[in-house]
């Protein structure tokens, strides 16, 4: 017989609802809800309405996942100080600044025509797991015991928060505008890569340079930190010592390159595509995806599989959102990657200088709204918070020395800006024509939407709520004086799209892909991935043979450097010399591919690093580099190939890629000693992934076994299809990919690394680490009678 997943186990042991063996009484279901859970962690959910469908998706949710959804909760709803103390209280301030104001019934609604059903009913199921869950306190995971909490209950408004969401540029625009006060414009475009348009980058009259340089985005990015926790936050019994958290310190300076925290920023990204049948083998339509975001345990995603009536889709979303994001139905499937848009500004006010909530808006004094709200503060009395709001948004920050107030204006403040939310029209999907008019209901994030049906379809479409700017790019503060306002927001349907293209494929990867024939570019963003990992991906697909299942695994982590197949061929006309020349013959036969455990690939990273590093030391002024921390791969490589214009002459550029490669050499002798036999990418001192819980660093040793995961090897950067980012402690890339055959469902093949659970006792926790670690797949089953096939357990959620 099989066994029942321990965390149901548990509740089947502790609860008087357990009727028979594989049956558990839910309050709140109408109907009986049979849940298959497969070897890897995904729950088939078989409803036989709709309600209940999303009522158990919540429920086995919140089970998995129920240290993280109270985390969320509490960054939804800005009450973390009461549980973490009065260092997290500006983090709630924020957090209810930036909260959704607007008509609940609107906002639900606008997802599908039944979003208020699916999300109460949603809502609902998490609930009742909780309820569950307090019967018996001392079964909750660890988390909960360490911290002295009990979770509690969620509300819809929990659901539609837009506080993880990946939602502007805003942080880039202020940096880009204090680049400008002390660069000047024209020195800020030589060095940040705008393009396919030049951006407008003048600081316009209104604007207090000086003022750009006070901690005016304070709230907003105390708002979308993640959640720390730290010894202090612990009860006593469970707290680390001292001691323990040197210890901690000490091996994490070693297994991390914290040298440059900022140095991933620009790594993180996606890549999708998909393939007509003609170019296929099989003769089948394709679909690829693999989202690249922050390496976390739990993981980002969570995986399931809803079936009801008008419903037959599985893949995988954010755990605390209904539906799934990235996946299939019986028609067709789809996937993401993030299409640059501008959806925020900073507008800078004139303040009355006698009362500091007017502001002058077309030559009249307007007041701000004012909100006043309450937030608990653990071991403090509660704070009373200001909030204040112009016309635009919310006022993060007043400058009352200078008489200047800044707001933060937000395209997804507009009903429908929940994070991949509107998914739900997109999972019931039957044809290109309506995956396309759901993509038109997807205001956050912007993305690149793909898709691939039983039709023999291909499509793309750029989605994502896009501001009209005809008066100025979007990229610097402006005057909030009237003179620049949003003409109105793009219709989805008229961002980039394309179908069926001679090619037979689609391909996207956070690069620009808008073509060149493309008219509405004043809803266009300037600022793009570099291209490194979309011309890869394009060059493959483009071959001459049929592609086939193996390729496009191959090809997904794909470790092949397009960067390092430029730059190696340069040393070959540099008069290198004793450890830089042995160095160099590591080259002689290498493929270019960033392999774990070879050698070529740990000298050239070294050297890309430093070319990265020494770039930025010798083009961006002194006065600038902590504003432009970094800067993009391609714009250095453009200077490389044409150094006249910045190097200044050949020989000058030579010399840095010398300078460069020798101080590589001298790191990588530092850091692994002078045996470079053992200069391997991929080892514990160089290039691997380590998944570290949340609470590890605080927990004392005798709480936290198991919680960690790693160190494994790895391969591949940054710039590869195979992401692992640009720190030697990989920090982001893909934990989750899928790769969907159209019509051969059965053999679609999924990761959702490090497992379904959060929970450290779950047998589902880190079942799969090291499967995404070796670059392995599972396969995704969707037939039901594969799924009791392979399945690890069968149960029956009753109505009580």
């Amino acid at each position: 017989m099989k066994t029942i997943p321990f965390l149901l186990l548990i509740m089947a042991l502790i609860s008087c609802r357990k009727s028979e063996e594989g049956t558990l009484r839910v309050a709140g279901l109408e109907e009986s809800v049979e849940v298959v859970r497969d070897p890897y962690g995904i729950n088939h959910i078989y409803a036989q309405n709709q309600r209940d469908l999303f009522f158990a998706q919540g429920y086995l949710a919140a089970q998995d996942r129920l240290f993280q959804f109270e985390v969320w909760r509490r960054q939804a709803t800005g009450t973390v100080a009461e549980i973490l103390g009065e260092s997290e209280l500006t983090r709630d301030i924020g957090t209810r600044l930036f909260k959704y104001r607007g008509s609940m019934t609107e906002e639900m609604q606008y997802y599908h025509e039944d979003g208020i059903e699916i999300i109460e009913a949603y809502t609902k199921g998490v609930n009742a797991y909780i309820e569950q869950a307090l019967e018996s306190p001392e079964t909750l995971p660890i988390e909960f015991k360490a911290l002295g909490i009990l979770p509690e209950k969620w509300t819809p408004e929990v659901v539609i928060s837009r506080h993880q969401g990946l939602l502007g540029n805003i942080q880039e625009e202020l940096a880009v505008g204090r680049a400008v006060a002390r660069l000047g414009a024209e020195k800020v475009q030589s060095l940040l890569w705008f393009h396919p348009k030049t951006p407008d980058l003048t600081l316009q009259e209104g604007i207090d340079e000086d003022g750009l340089f006070e901690d005016i985005l304070g709230l907003y990015e105390a708002y979308r930190r993640p959640v720390t926790f730290r010894a202090e936050h612990l009860l006593e019994a469970y707290r680390s010592t001292p001691v323990e958290t040197a210890l901690l310190q000490r091996k994490a300076l070693n297994l991390a390159d914290r040298e440059n925290p900022r140095v991933d920023s620009l790594s993180i990204g996606s890549n999708n595509w998909v393939v007509a049948g003609g170019r296929m083998a099989n003769g089948k339509p394709l679909m690829a995806n693999d989202p690249h975001r922050r390496i976390a345990v739990p993981s980002l995603r969570y995986m399931v599989h809803l079936v009801a009536p008008g419903w037959n889709v599985i893949g995988g979303g954010e755990p605390e959102i209904p539906g799934v994001s990235i996946g299939h139905n019986g028609f067709g499937a789809w996937g993401l990657t993030v299409f640059e848009t501008d959806g925020e500004d900073l507008y800078v006010y004139d303040t009355h200088p006698e009362n500091p909530d007017q502001y002058r808006y077309e030559g009249q004094w307007e007041e701000m709204e004012i909100v006043q709200e309450t937030i608990p503060v653990k071991g403090k009395q509660p704070h009373t918070a200001t909030l204040k709001y112009s016309r635009h948004g919310p006022v993060v920050f007043e400058d009352t020395l200078r008489h200047k107030a800044y707001a933060v204006r937000c395209a997804w403040m507009e009903p429908g800006g929940a994070p991949y939310l509107a998914s739900l029209r997109m999972d019931q999907a039957d044809s290109w024509e309506a995956f396309r008019k759901a993509c038109t209901y997807s205001h956050i994030p912007g993305e690149n939407m793909i898709w691939a049906d039983m039709d023999g379809d291909i499509g793309w479409q750029a989605v994502g709520i896009a501001p009209v700017r005809k008066d100025f790019s979007g990229l610097v503060p402006v005057p909030g004086d009237g003179r620049f306002e949003w003409a109105d927001y793009l219709p989805i349907a008229e961002k980039p799209h394309e179908l069926n293209p001679q090619r037979q494929f689609i391909a996207t990867a956070n690069e620009n892909v808008t073509p060149d024939s493309y008219t509405h570019w004043d809803a266009i963003a300037y600022s793009w991935a570099d291209p490194f990992r979309g011309r890869r991906i394009q060059e493959v697909l483009s071959g001459e043979n049929p592609l086939t299942l193996e390729e496009m695994k191959q090809l997904q982590t794909d470790y092949h450097s397009l960067p390092a197949r430029e730059l190696v061929p340069y040393l070959n006309s540099l008069e290198l010399s004793g450890r830089s020349a042995a160095a160099r013959d590591y080259f002689s036969d290498w493929d270019y591919t960033l392999a774990p455990n070879a050698i070529p690939p740990a000298i050239y990273v070294a050297w890309e690093n430093e070319i990265r590093k020494g770039a930025h030391s010798r083009f961006v002024p002194e006065e600038a580099q902590e504003i432009l921390s970094s800067l993009q791969l391609e714009r250095i490589l453009q200077w490389i190939r044409e150094p006249d214009a910045v190097f200044g002459s050949t020989g000058s550029r030579d010399a840095f890629l010398q300078d460069t490669f020798d101080t590589a050499v001298d790191g990588l002798t530092q850091r692994l000693g002078d045996d470079m036999s053992e200069w391997r990418y991929g080892q514990k001192a160089l290039k691997h992934t380590a998944m570290t819980h949340p609470l590890s660093d605080a927990l004392s040793g005798a709480y936290k076994k198991g919680l960690d995961l790693g160190p494994l090897p790895r391969g591949g950067n940054g710039y590869t299809p195979g992401s692992t980012g640009n720190n030697y402690r990989q920090s982001s890339g893909a934990s989750f990919r899928v790769i969907i055959p159209v019509g051969a469902w059965d053999e679609a093949l999924g990761m959702n690394s490090p497992g379904q659970s959060g929970n450290p006792e779950s047998p589902y926790y880190g079942n799969l680490f090291e499967l995404w670690a070796q670059d392995a797949y599972f396969p995704m089953y969707y037939s039901r009678d594969s799924i009791l096939k392979y399945s690890d357990s069968r149960e029956f959620l009753q109505p009580q």
